[in-house]
């Protein structure tokens, strides 16, 4: 059976005899070793280099943190700044690593690969990079910062942190939920504690045997005795609607844009509402129904 197959190796110009073939095979490893020995220097090197540029990203992000901190910029585009010096330095530093263990390239064809590269990863990793430029993009035009309170397609919560592939909103029912940041730069969003301050609304109602203009001025001294009213904006009480049992009376007012806040100060407010509604006699009717019948009810007496 060998002979046969060194007859057919030997009829297709492969070695005849197994020693060949050892032979073969032991110049080909050792080739690889020695050419293995004579990179490993360079080898070094570069690892060295790469080491070097870690440190040197290190050092830059904290000088160059110090620096920004200084000057009067928004926190997200410094962030944004030392992420591009990061992303620069790294870049440098696996470009010379990469001429250092391999002569032969020069920085033209370096760039050239990382080129034909890029193209062929963007298109592998659409989305990862769709959401990357997305961030960036947030980063730079400032709509929110950690910390802020935003609202987007029912997803509302507050911003613990901006990646730039990324963003981590942690629901006010305490989830948190990773958002990509292209779903954040597609879609409308709302940033709630964009200002200090924000208008809350609420419809009161009363009786129609009321006195409308008073029970507008006791809702109105009873909201503007609340703490958690801001005194600076104006508080806005006008009649509304005639409502189905009640002339219904639109509150609104300013308070702090935070949440919790808000909620805070819609309790308080209501509850001075009915408070100042009641010691005045002024009613807070509940649905009234009227009943008609077609033929008249016959009426008997209870004995």
């Amino acid at each position: 059976m060998l002979a046969f197959i060194l007859a057919e190796a030997n009829e297709s110009g492969v070695p005849e005899s197994t020693e060949e073939v050892t032979d073969t095979v032991v110049s080909s490893i050792t080739g690889i070793w020695e050419s293995f020995l004579e990179r490993f220097p360079y080898i070094v090197a570069g690892i060295l280099i790469l080491l070097a540029t870690g440190v040197v990203v290190a050092v830059a992000k904290r000088v160059v943190g110090k620096v920004l901190a200084k000057r009067s910029l928004r926190e997200s585009l410094r962030e944004l700044l030392i992420r591009f010096l990061t992303i620069l330095l790294w870049f440098a530093g696996l470009l010379i690593a990469a001429i250092v263990v391999f002569p032969g390239i020069d920085p033209a064809k370096a760039l050239g690969g990382v080129g034909l590269l890029s193209v062929a990863v963007g298109l592998a990793f659409q989305d990862i990079f769709e959401n990357f430029f997305a961030g960036i993009l947030l980063l730079w035009r400032f709509p929110f910062e950690s910390g802020d309170f935003i609202e987007c397609e029912g997803i509302e919560g507050k911003v613990e942190d901006v990646q730039i592939r990324m963003t981590q909103i942690r629901k006010t029912t305490g989830e948190l939920v990773v958002v990509p940041n292209s779903f954040l730069f597609k879609n409308p969003v709302e940033v709630l504690t964009d200002r200090e301050f924000r208008r809350v609304h609420i419809l009161a109602g009363v009786g129609y045997g009321e006195d409308v203009e008073q029970s507008v001025e006791v809702i109105r001294g009873a909201v503007e005795s609340c703490h958690s009213v801001e005194g600076k904006e104006p508080t806005q009480i006008y009649p509304k609607a005639f409502g189905s049992s009640s002339i219904d009376i639109d509150v609104a007012w300013w308070t702090s844009s935070r949440p919790g806040d808000v909620r805070k100060s819609r309790g308080e407010v209501i509850t001075a509402i009915k408070r100042d509604l009641d010691k005045a006699g002024i009613e807070i009717p509940f649905p009234y129904r009227t009943l008609t019948f077609a033929e008249p009810m016959k009426m008997e007496r209870a004995e």
